[in-house]
């Protein structure tokens, strides 16, 4: 099952007993406040969870799949997460396959 930011809402809702809507506002501000920041080139760092670094990339050779076409794809920022160890190891102890 994938994770939605209404799924986040909920969960929220539910473990602190807020509002619906206040929960909602609460995890648009979180958000918000983590685009802020990486959107100013900043790392989010986010103790026993991981962290969130904006990346440049350069001009590299790319191509168009429906034409077969090379191109060149533009320079950008991307964002890199990188968990933590904590995170790791948690994901690690269980076998989901």
């Amino acid at each position: 099952m994938t994770l939605t930011k209404a799924n986040i809402v909920a969960s929220v809702h539910h473990d602190l007993g807020l509002p619906k809507s206040e929960s909602a506002q609460s995890v648009e501000s979180l958000l918000g406040i983590i685009k802020k920041t990486l959107a100013n080139s900043e790392d989010v760092v986010i103790s026993g969870f991981g962290k969130f670094c904006v990346k440049y990339k350069g001009e590299q050779k790319g191509r168009n799949p429906q034409t077969g076409e090379d191109t060149v794809l533009g320079s950008r920022r991307v964002v890199v997460f990188k968990c933590s160890g904590k995170l790791r190891d948690k994901i690690n102890e269980k076998s989901y396959c």
